[in-house]
């Protein structure tokens, strides 16, 4: 029992020789307790009432133990020690003492601390006094009470940290929950120690507070004189009672614990499916021995512990997993492209398996051409993770086959279409011809991508959309329009997924525009530009996964002599005719040829068209700059027949004739040469030397 209503004390000044009439009188024993040494002085009448003789006595209040049990010694001292550290200024309680007749009577003590100007505590002076009598059946009640109450505050400490537990998610989660768990500072523990089983060995993982560190002990040995390795060897906690007890078990670790005034320690295997996972060790500088209660209650804690270890590692290991899947499936590099400067960044927002379907790619092209792919399967597991990996593969595989952007999509549609899964993809592909900075954009159901001037400024690019892939093939609609824009030298084309994008509460297009200010106020280098995104969306967290990719053109060198460009057109295909159109007025332009762009564009067109009119398979078109003695812009169209040409006169009302009358007029030259099992025609245009 507890009493806190003790009353300032004084003593006389020939205190103990002659006591206090009026203590002595109500025949009440006084004491004088100086924490700096340790010491504590009692008068006859207090040697009276502990039924201790004076020879008997060394002014060591340990001695007393030989009338105090170790269970009310514990009490009394966990009770002054709250008393001097919460900043009381006296405390009270009722313990009982073993006579020396063997018999248990009821005493009382009060105390009142004396404190220096800076509230350290510096001596106590109290009274002990036989309360037997006064005691009786009540106070023993009382004292029952109590120790329900003491009971249950320690049942609460488990249940406090086991609760705060239950949200740890990793190793480090625990380790934190123990070292500011208020649970733990109720249990009054100085020091905390906790090492895990790895190999054989124990490695420390968690120590406390700062400075407490033992060196040697990073890594032990389980069957080492250690008291954290005796407890994993054991599986029983080890209960250390005194110093003197940790002196003589462990000499290899006390002389190091000296400094920390450790006065007893708990030291708790952590047990999980009937083998040790760990240890952990409470270290306390103000008790001596556990009562039976504190043992029960530090044994469940261990065991709470345990569990909640056991759950972390193996979040960790599946986190570990979930992540290596998901990092296999990526490219391990990305190539060296002639021409840009390409930077990707990955972040995974991942919870255990629940990892994103989110990926990027790079393929070198043919002809200085270069594919920046970026997509997002749906869902978060690793099933997203495996799908996302085919479909990454077969993308890259139709692309380098020579496809066009808008087949590459509708092909990977229908494969994913087929696969043996309900998962649908978003994805965007972007064909770049670093030459002349033509870039054909697809989208299949994602999001725009953003292009950054040279200037800073950025435009969010919209690009005619169609069906995310898997729902096209589903629905039959694997029409995929193809935008065509130029990427002039320094400047940034930025594809990413929407975890980049989106935020709770906010809408797409807010979103868009705060990625276009990130982007416009960001370096202009791309792996610093890349890198500050993804650490905008570190910051921002989220729980879906971000790819970013980022390709800047880099200027004409100074040996460059012109570009090239080079295009598929399918029979039967005319988009693809549409699209190549495009892409030679958009490179003509882009060479400095800009006044002789209608020129070449109707020559090409009108050659493509005649090899697909007179033979069975494409037409390929290319197109490139050539220097020597003036500039010249020369296209070729390949197609498979090795018939030549024939210029025909055509008839006043005639639709067909005027092909090769046309090209002879607006080429400056041209020309068929044999190209294997088929033809090229050629024809050249003089351009103006770039200023």
């Amino acid at each position: 029992m507890v009493d806190r209503g003790a009353s300032a004390l004084s003593l006389p000044d020939d205190w103990p020789a002659h006591p206090d009439p009026i203590l002595a009188l109500n025949r009440m024993g006084s004491f004088e307790w100086d924490l700096d040494s340790g010491l504590m002085q009692m008068d006859a009448q207090a040697h009276e009432v502990f039924d201790v003789r004076p020879e008997e006595y060394d002014g060591r209040p340990e001695t007393l133990s030989l009338r105090v049990p170790a269970t009310e010694g514990i009490r009394l001292d966990t009770l002054v020690s709250h008393a001097l550290k919460d900043g009381s200024e006296n405390y009270g309680a009722y313990f009982r003492i073993r006579c020396r007749d063997g018999s248990l009577r009821w005493t009382h003590t009060q105390g009142y601390i004396r404190r220096d100007g800076t509230g350290r505590p510096r001596r106590i002076i109290g009274i002990v006094r036989d309360a037997t009598q006064e005691l009786g059946e009540s106070a023993a009640r009382r004292e029952q009470a109590a120790q329900d109450e003491a009971r249950r505050q320690q049942t609460n400490v488990v249940q406090i940290t086991t609760a705060a537990l239950a949200h740890a998610r990793t190793v480090q989660d625990v380790i934190d929950v123990l070292k500011d768990s208020h649970g733990l500072t109720h249990l009054g523990a100085t020091s905390l120690v906790m090492g895990l089983v790895e190999a054989g060995r124990i490695r420390l993982v968690a120590e406390g507070p700062e400075g407490s560190f033992v060196p040697g002990t990073m890594v032990t040995r389980i069957d080492e004189q250690y008291p954290m390795s005796e407890a994993v060897r054991t599986l029983a906690p080890r209960f250390i009672e005194s110093p003197e007890d940790f002196a003589d078990s462990y000499p290899l670790l006390w002389p190091h614990i000296t400094d920390l005034e450790i006065t007893s320690a708990a030291y708790l295997p952590l047990i999980a499916q009937a083998r040790p996972i760990g240890a952990m060790g409470l270290l306390y500088n103000d008790r001596r021995g556990f009562s039976s209660e504190e043992r029960n209650v530090l044994v469940a804690l261990g065991s709470s512990i345990a569990q909640s270890l056991q759950r972390a590692m193996f979040y960790e290991q599946e986190k570990d997993l979930a992540q290596g899947l998901q990092q296999a499936m990526l490219p391990r590099s990305i190539p060296n492209v002639p021409g840009a400067d390409i930077a990707v960044r990955y972040r995974s927002a991942s919870l255990g398996r629940d990892i994103g379907g989110d990926w990027y790619d790079v393929i070198p092209l043919p002809g200085g051409r270069v594919g920046a792919v970026i997509g997002d399967v749906q869902g978060h597991d690793t099933h997203a993770a495996a799908v996302m990996g085919q479909l990454r593969i077969v993308l890259r595989a139709y692309a380098a086959e020579g496809h066009t952007p808008a087949t590459v999509m509708a092909r990977a549609s229908v494969f994913l279409h087929e696969l043996d899964t309900e998962r649908f993809a978003t994805c965007l592909y972007a064909e770049a011809d670093l030459s002349t900075g033509v870039v054909q954009l697809v989208r299949a159901g994602h999001i725009d991508p953003v292009i950054r001037q040279n200037d800073g400024t950025c435009r969010r690019q919209s690009v005619a959309g169609g069906l995310p892939l898997g729902l096209s093939a589903l629905f039959g609609r694997l029409e995929y329009p193809v935008d065509t824009v130029e990427l002039d030298p320094g400047q940034t084309l930025v594809l990413c997924t929407d975890g980049l994008v989106e935020q709770p509460g906010v809408d797409l297009d807010e979103g868009m525009h705060t990625l276009m200010e990130l982007i416009h106020s960001g370096p202009d280098d791309v792996r610093d530009l890349a890198d500050r995104l993804i650490d905008v969306a570190e910051e921002r967290g989220g729980d879906d996964d971000v790819a970013l990719l980022a390709l800047r053109r880099r200027g004409p060198g100074p040996q460059q002599s012109g570009g090239r460009l080079q295009h598929h057109v399918a029979p039967g295909d005319p988009e693809a005719l549409t699209e190549a159109r495009h892409m030679i007025r958009a490179a003509v332009r882009a060479w400095g040829g800009g006044e002789r762009a209608d020129e070449v564009e109707l020559v090409a067109d009108e050659l493509i068209t005649n090899a697909l009119m007179h033979t069975e398979g494409a037409a390929i078109v290319t197109l490139r700059v050539l220097s020597g003695p003036g500039r010249r812009l020369r296209a070729e169209v390949e197609d498979s027949s090795s018939a030549l040409p024939r210029r025909r006169e055509a008839g006043e009302s005639g639709v067909s004739g005027r092909g090769l009358l046309l090209v002879d007029r607006l080429a400056d030259v041209w020309g068929v040469e044999a190209r294997g099992g088929g033809k090229c025609v050629w024809c050249e245009f003089l351009v103006p030397e770039r200023g």
